[in-house]
């Protein structure tokens, strides 16, 4: 039996503010847009791929290649006409964080 995707299995167990995607999406008018997931969160793709279509009639790319971080930007989606890259499971990089605590 095939359970039925609920985004709030996601939004439920992860930081995911999948109403902020949709508004920017809708509001820049982006038409074609790409997925960047880390690895743990790549079996969720499919979900938030159709999750964010049916939300804003988007058409949803997913980057299947490794993702190290937010600098690891996969370059060159312009030329597929995708206008909007989103980045899952990234934290937020502060210059003040340093390992040492100083």
């Amino acid at each position: 039996m095939v359970q039925e995707f609920r985004v709030d299995f996601i939004t439920d167990r992860y930081d995911v503010d999948f109403e902020r995607i949709f508004e920017r999406i809708k509001e820049k008018g982006h038409k074609k847009v790409a997925i960047q997931l880390p690895d743990g969160f790549k079996r969720h793709a499919l979900e938030v791929s159709k999750t964010i279509r049916e939300n804003t009639g988007a058409d949803v790319y997913i980057w299947g290649g490794s993702n190290y971080g937010a600098c690891d930007i996969p370059y060159g989606l312009e030329k597929f006409g995708i206008t909007l890259l989103i980045q899952f499971g990234h934290a937020k990089f502060r210059a003040d964080n340093r390992a040492d605590g100083k």
